[in-house]
């Protein structure tokens, strides 16, 4: 008899190649695949997630399934698997759902958190978790026009990257918001499900229009007529964490999957304000 786990998980992103198994890489699938089989006698481990994250992209709250036939009690999973991960990948929390539960396909929507550094010079402490944007003193109103203009349903071709299995490109926004903490801006994107490569390449544009580099009606021109080849740069990877994963069940308590990722905060120099002569 076999039992389906659901987990909650948290890992950083640098030291992998994304989620999902890849021949000679090491990936976050193929580590929790190899350290559940090394508890369970069930072959083959086959690990579900909520979101492929690219790589190099981190979750704070990352959902998976699997199945298991061994002894283990379902509550027990969490400490079993910390006790055997690498110290970047952890396990919050470990639930029994049912069979016909399933972590990708149940979910009713994703919570992305981008990250950027907008100060005048570079912070070590930051440098893994955000975009350094240091020429220029973002403008978050107009970054939040750009944003609220992606709400509902809509075709959203100008922002998958190549490569995509999906059959189409169309998607629902749920929610957007942008904050500024000092010299820290945080956008948050939450969709019922997000296209390959999409928030990178929409972080991309939405940072050029709050540099002034890329006015509000091109970019709303350019998403809306579906213009792939005009959307030349994506925002780096370790920016982007995955912060949540929605269910219409409660299956995990709050204070472990609903915001774990740290909101950061620096005061705003004056000298932020200002055109930096930082090399890159």
């Amino acid at each position: 008899m076999t039992t389906r786990i659901a987990l909650v998980i948290q890992y950083d992103g640098s030291g992998f190649r994304g989620w999902q198994n890849q021949k000679d890489s090491v990936t976050v699938q193929g580590t929790l695949e190899e350290k559940i089989a090394d508890l369970d006698p069930i072959r083959p481990v086959k690990v579900i997630a909520a979101g492929r994250t690219d790589s190099g992209v981190h979750a704070s709250g990352q959902v998976v399934h699997f199945d298991c036939s061994g002894p283990i009690p379902f509550h027990r999973w969490a400490s079993a698997l910390n006790g055997r991960l690498p110290a970047s990948i952890k396990v919050l929390e470990s639930v029994s759902v049912s069979k016909e539960w399933h972590a990708c396909f149940s979910a009713k929507y994703r919570r992305y958190r981008y990250s950027i550094f907008n100060g005048s010079y570079p912070n070590l402490f930051l440098q893994n978790i955000s975009w350094h944007r240091y020429r220029t003193f973002l403008d978050i109103n107009l970054m939040k026009q750009a944003l609220n203009d992606l709400l509902g349903l809509h075709d959203f071709a100008a922002f998958q990257k190549a490569g995509s299995t999906r059959s189409n490109s169309l998607t629902t926004v749920q929610d957007v918001s942008i904050f500024r903490h000092g010299d820290i801006v945080t956008v948050e994107i939450q969709a019922t499900g997000f296209l390959y490569g999409m928030v990178r390449l929409l972080m991309g544009q939405i940072v050029a229009v709050g540099e002034k580099r890329l006015s509000l009606e091109k970019f709303i021109h350019r998403w809306r007529r579906g213009m792939r080849s005009e959307v030349k740069e994506a925002a780096p990877p370790h920016g982007l964490c995955l912060i949540r994963v929605g269910y219409e069940e409660k299956l995990f308590s709050r204070e472990k999957s609903f915001d774990t990722f740290p909101s950061f905060s620096l005061p705003i120099f004056e000298s932020t304000k200002n055109i930096s002569n930082i090399k890159d």
